[in-house]
């Protein structure tokens, strides 16, 4: 595949000056999307609906506004690809589900709404998980068809990563950003738990669930959050936190504090994976206005894993008790899931919620000492499709409300990308961006995706691979 494509080769506000300027427009941004979608769907099956004539009817009427001379707003004609598990007005909504085949809600979740509202192009959804739990679609990863692209935000991440669009919605429960994004070499954001509605869109549990998105270049990864997140003081704890400089704003005059954690999942990773990390971290270290320290998590977050699969499980069995009656329809997984959910009495569901507020304290004070926390974003490479993954710290973070991004710093031996995650307090998503931004201008984290930077031509078609 070459890496020859404007959402690889250009972020938004390039794509913006060239709107600017008249050198382009939305529709030929609109056209080069189709061209891309046209060229390499067959291939990776990254969308479960796709509609050029919507899109290109989108564009037209974007293009007419620039050059009425209206004011480019922050994805002004721009195309943004949705996670099948959020409504939208011209599309179904189909959750990964042969259940809900065709049901088309008619509205928008609040993140289509508000990327719209920013100027975007939504031409259609990005293939998901069943449900967005585990059992994997259609979808492809780019780097290696015989290797899961990850769940469940996996037709997202590959449409970032083979160029057919330049920003996806994503969700993240457990690590369906973070892993995705580290499996097919791009960068995932999963905010802080909160900070982006989830109104419009499948519930899977109710104190886990975060929306969150993929870019094809690092520097679009606050644009978009300043898009999609709340604002105003309607909102005011994310208000109040957003606004203060003491959690925004590293001390002037001392290093950026980084904690290095190897947590609980260390065990599971390949050497490999580990290595990159260490040395990676040393290069961090060597920066005079970076102090890394290898620090133990607090004992409790070793639980992280259990209290998790207690809320999931539990909530996954009562928001699916009704697909559970039609189990012939439902995959073998989702049906084990909700079993072993139906198993856990209330009071363990409710002592498991109190668990996990218990561990989100534990977090709060963690980051009184450190701006930054960096971690694993997986075990290591993709692995084979009917592999599970290896444990990983993703859920952690998840669990504990922290934003992340995970950002495709590595390399495996055999060619494959992985990522690191790094790791802020809660609501300190600014703060999160300033430091990934100063690693940016070290040449410490990549310009882009790593399709981007080794331009791989797999040539799936001679590998007879069938992803059904």
């Amino acid at each position: 595949m070459s890496s020859e494509n404007i959402f690889l080769d250009k972020g938004i506000a390039e794509i913006h000056e060239e709107y600017a300027h008249g050198t382009t427009d939305p529709v030929e941004v609109a056209q080069d999307c189709i061209n891309r979608v046209e060229k390499l769907e067959g291939d990776y099956h990254a969308w479960v609906s796709f509609d050029k004539e919507v899109l290109l009817r989108q564009a037209e009427e974007l293009k007419g506004r620039i050059q009425k001379g209206q004011a480019i707003r922050p994805l002004e004609g721009i195309p943004v690809g949705v996670k099948d598990i959020m409504n939208t007005q011209e599309f179904p909504t189909q959750m990964g589900s042969p259940l809900w085949t065709g049901f088309t809600p008619g509205n928008d979740a609040r993140v289509v709404f508000y990327v719209r509202n920013a100027g975007a192009m939504v031409p259609g959804k990005t293939e998901t998980a069943e449900f967005a739990v585990h059992t994997l679609g259609n979808t492809i990863n780019p780097f290696d068809p015989t290797r899961t692209p990850g769940t469940s935000s996996s037709g997202s991440a590959v449409a970032i990563a083979v160029g057919m669009v330049p920003v996806a919605l994503g969700t993240q429960t457990a690590g369906s950003i973070v892993r995705p994004a580290s499996f097919c070499g791009i960068y995932g954001c999963k905010p802080s738990f909160g900070l982006i509605p989830r109104t419009g869109m499948l519930k899977t549990t109710d104190s886990l669930d975060t929306v969150g998105y993929f870019t094809s270049r690092f520097e679009d990864l606050e644009r978009v959050f300043e898009v999609v997140r709340v604002h105003g003081p309607n909102y005011p704890m994310s208000y109040r936190a957003l606004r203060d400089a003491t959690r925004q704003e590293k001390p002037t005059g001392r290093p950026w504090r980084v904690a290095l954690v190897r947590t609980h999942t260390w065990e599971y990773a390949y050497d490999y994976a580990k290595e990159a990390l260490l040395d990676w971290a040393n290069k961090l270290g060597e920066d005079s206005k970076i102090e890394v320290t290898e620090v133990d998590l607090p004992a409790a977050m070793t639980m992280s894993h259990d209290i998790h699969a207690t809320i999931y499980n539990k909530t996954l069995s009562y928001y699916f008790k009704e697909e559970f009656k039609k189990s012939e329809l439902v995959s073998p997984i989702m049906n084990d899931l909700i079993r072993q959910g139906n198993e856990i009495t209330v009071e363990q569901y409710h002592r498991a919620l109190e668990d996990q507020i218990t561990l989100a304290y534990i977090m709060e004070d963690f980051f009184r000492e450190y701006d930054i926390l960096i971690s694993l974003s997986t075990a290591g490479e993709a692995p084979p499709r009917e592999e599970i993954e290896r444990p990983d710290p993703a859920l952690m973070w998840t669990m504990t409300h922290l934003p992340v991004i995970s950002a495709p710093v590595f390399i495996s031996p055999t060619g494959m990308p992985f990522g690191a995650q790094l790791v802020a307090r809660r609501y300190s998503d600014p703060l999160l961006f300033k430091f990934s931004g100063y690693l940016r201008s070290l040449g410490l984290i990549p310009a882009g995706a790593r399709s981007l930077d080794h331009k791989i031509d797999f040539k799936i078609d001679t590998l007879n691979f069938n992803p059904a």
